[in-house]
C-alpha cells in the first residue's frame, strides 16, 4: 500500500482530513479521461466506523456528480471499504485476484447517510 500512495500520489489533488483539528487521514480525486479516480483514502484506524469516511466520500461524490462525471476505484480483495461504497453506489466493473475496480455513475443513488457539510473534513 505505502508502494502504491508513493507512485500514484498527485498532490494537486490530494487532501488531508481533519477531525478537531488533528490529523486523520488523507483521499485523492484524480481526473482522467473518462472519469474521475478515488484514489489513496485513508483514515487513522480508531476512527473507522465513525461516520468520518461517509462523509468524505459524500462530499468528493457531491462534487462528481455536480461536474456530471463518473468516479472509478480499486478496493482490495476482502476489503471492508467495499461495502461502504457498495453503499454510496459504486459497482462492481472488474477484479483480479488482487483488486476490485469499482465505477460510480454520477447521480447514482446510495444508501449513505446525510451530513450537513461533509467537505467541512477536508483541509
Amino acid at each position: 500500500m505505502r508502494q502504491r500512495l508513493r507512485d500514484g500520489f498527485a498532490p494537486a489533488h490530494t487532501w488531508v482530513i481533519e477531525v478537531g483539528g488533528a490529523f486523520a487521514g488523507c483521499v485523492s480525486l484524480r481526473p482522467a479521461e473518462d472519469a474521475h479516480w478515488l484514489e489513496h483514502f485513508y483514515l487513522a484506524p480508531h476512527l473507522q466506523g465513525s461516520g468520518i469516511g461517509t462523509a468524505v466520500l459524500r462530499g468528493l461524490l457531491k462534487r462528481s456528480d455536480r461536474d456530471g462525471v463518473a468516479v472509478r476505484l480499486n478496493v482490495l480483495q476482502g476489503s471492508p471499504a467495499r461495502r461502504l461504497y457498495e453503499r454510496h453506489g459504486f459497482t462492481l466493473e472488474t477484479e483480479d485476484p488482487v483488486d476490485v475496480f469499482m465505477v460510480r455513475e454520477p447521480g447514482a443513488v446510495g444508501r449513505g447517510r446525510a451530513v450537513a457539510d461533509p467537505t467541512a473534513l477536508l483541509g
